[in-house]
């Protein structure tokens, strides 16, 4: 069964860097034709795709956060992070991993920009 845990700061600080662990089991990140994403919802809007990092090492972004996300991966420890810089209170969302193809998330973080 393949299961994704974020996890992370729930608390970040205005100006500050989001730094956002998913971690996969049950399957490998390097598996054939597997993406895995980045998604957040703020409150009372809907799901925003961030980007997301490909079997083979590639990484796609959304075109609203490319300038500020970096997605990366350590396939040693089978983890997808994300890192979204400058933040602000606009960032405040519940954020989620995912292999969308799959129809796999994990239950998502929720993250709040406050000082």
């Amino acid at each position: 069964q393949v299961q994704l845990q974020e996890s992370g700061p729930g608390l970040v600080k205005p100006s500050q860097t989001l730094s956002l662990t998913c971690t996969v089991s049950g399957a490998s990140i390097t598996m054939n034709a597997a993406y895995w994403s980045w998604i957040r919802q703020p409150p009372g809007k809907g799901l925003e795709w961030m980007g997301s990092k490909g079997y083979s090492g590639a990484t796609s972004y959304g075109p609203a956060l490319k300038s500020r996300t970096s997605i990366s991966r350590d396939t040693s420890k089978n983890q997808i992070t994300l890192q979204l810089s400058s933040v602000t209170p606009e960032d405040t969302a519940v954020y989620y991993c995912a292999w969308l193809s799959g129809n796999y998330w994990g239950q998502g973080i929720q993250v709040t920009v406050s000082s």
